[in-house]
């Protein structure tokens, strides 16, 4: 990695722009509820069902609606206030947080709830998604982007490792939670589950509300595009954008392929129970091992941004990804298992970063929520579309040999992307040619 030179005191800073650091108060407030929400829900399912394929129907039943509603919701971005429609889908976030610290409460809490609310999870990503990545570059300068998206990126990863962290020590805490409620001196394990699960997702609610207030408080940024009707050819419009540039769709497709086979975190819970045999104290800290890596590489590159061949650290990186997942699967050592999930996380970051910035610098304002919509739904794909193909995989396979092919199949998807997207392979700076 190169570092660009000194920057001089008229070179605006990132801790000058307001707007931006409200934007990740709200990233790491927000972040920090989802992934408490995530562990609460995989634990909970599998508390209640036991099975793979009920974990992997979790990701499933939040992929379905955002494949839907992204390219839509893409072309609202680009011709409604950001900030406000970021905004509604914290809210719908919270809406589910309550109804589940509710359902979990009064035990009344099943797979059923469970999935149907994590339909309206998957709404509300299919419009959260997009607002936040076409917003975040209208908030610093084009010069600071890339450094932009590292500080986000390492803060989002902060909120990553803090939040299944809370989340599995308080979804532990249920016995001393229903002992304190006035239930009986030696509560049920069920009793003892609907009140740890509850005390998470309120938990949650409250800081997706400190979410909302942050996000509130970004000035309001017009965007310099004109008002057309939800046509077809509008909405798909970012689709068209992406296939006729080739590092970008290289980028964004190594990504879906990489995260899609490789993703093992709705196995966790199997993992955690049954593998390592640790309980939900272990599951939190196992979510929040990639996020470890992730968060002191992000807050490397934030200092030090990649300056040449981005191209083969791109693919590099997800090498390394897939490499981890293999390691992950072979071992039974909780804490070896939690350091190569920690590499996989520190490899996911660069190649989040140099994705992330090659989209957005290459991408014009009044196309970046569509475009941010398409890249959404790669991302929706590979996260919870790859939840339902490990818990699929793992009901026939079982855990470790469905994380084990995932590996695999990550080094095959690196070695092919060489060849198909030679442009990208041999892309240097970051930053398109004038």
């Amino acid at each position: 990695m190169n570092t660009p030179d000194t920057p001089d005191a008229a070179t605006p800073k990132l801790r000058e722009q307001r707007d931006y650091l409200r934007l990740l108060a709200a990233r790491v407030s927000g972040g920090a509820a989802n992934q408490m929400l995530m562990v609460a829900l995989g634990w909970q399912m599998y508390d209640l069902t036991g099975s793979a394929w009920d974990l992997g129907l979790v990701g499933l039943a939040q992929f379905l609606p955002a494949l839907l509603l992204t390219l839509p919701a893409g072309h609202l971005v680009d011709q409604r206030d950001r900030r406000l429609l970021l905004a509604a889908s914290l809210v719908l976030q919270s809406v589910v947080a309550a109804m589940l610290a509710l359902g979990s409460a009064g035990a009344w809490v099943g797979p059923g709830l469970i999935l149907s609310l994590s339909v309206l999870l998957g709404m509300a990503r299919a419009l959260q998604m997009p607002a936040q990545q076409a917003l975040m570059p209208s908030l610093v300068p084009p010069a600071l982007l890339p450094r932009a998206v590292a500080a986000a990126s390492s803060t989002m990863q902060a909120a990553i490792i803090g939040g299944p962290a809370l989340g599995g020590a308080l979804y532990a805490l249920g016995p001393w939670l229903s002992r304190q409620l006035g239930h009986t001196p030696s509560p049920t394990a069920a009793d003892a589950a609907h009140w740890g699960a509850a005390g998470v997702y309120a938990v949650s609610l409250l800081l997706l509300a400190v979410a909302i207030a942050a996000v509130l408080g970004i000035a309001p940024r017009t965007v310099a595009t004109r008002r057309a009707a939800p046509s077809w050819h509008e909405v798909t419009a970012g689709l068209r954008f992406i296939w006729q540039r080739p590092v970008v769709l290289g980028a964004i497709s190594l990504d879906l392929f990489a995260v899609l086979l490789g993703g093992a975190t709705a196995l966790l819970p199997i993992f955690a129970k049954d593998i390592l045999h640790v309980g939900p104290e272990g599951l939190g800290l196992l979510r929040a091992a990639p996020a470890l890596g992730a968060l002191l590489v992000g807050l490397w590159l934030a200092r030090h941004p990649i300056a040449r061949r981005a191209g083969h650290w791109l693919l590099g990186a997800v090498a390394v990804f897939g490499l981890a997942m293999i390691g992950f699967a072979l071992t039974t050592s909780f804490w070896i298992a939690f350091a190569v999930l920690a590499i996989s996380g520190a490899a996911d970051m660069i190649s989040v970063v140099i994705r992330q910035s090659l989209v957005q610098l290459e991408t014009p304002d009044d196309m970046r929520g569509r475009v941010g919509a398409v890249n959404s739904v790669f991302i929706g794909a590979s996260n919870q579309l790859g939840e339902f193909e490990s818990g699929a995989t793992a009901a026939v396979l079982g855990p470790v040999g469905s994380v084990l092919l995932g590996g695999l199949g990550v080094l095959a998807v690196v070695g092919l992307w060489f060849r198909l997207f030679p442009a990208l392979a041999r892309r240097d700076s970051l930053h398109p040619r004038p």
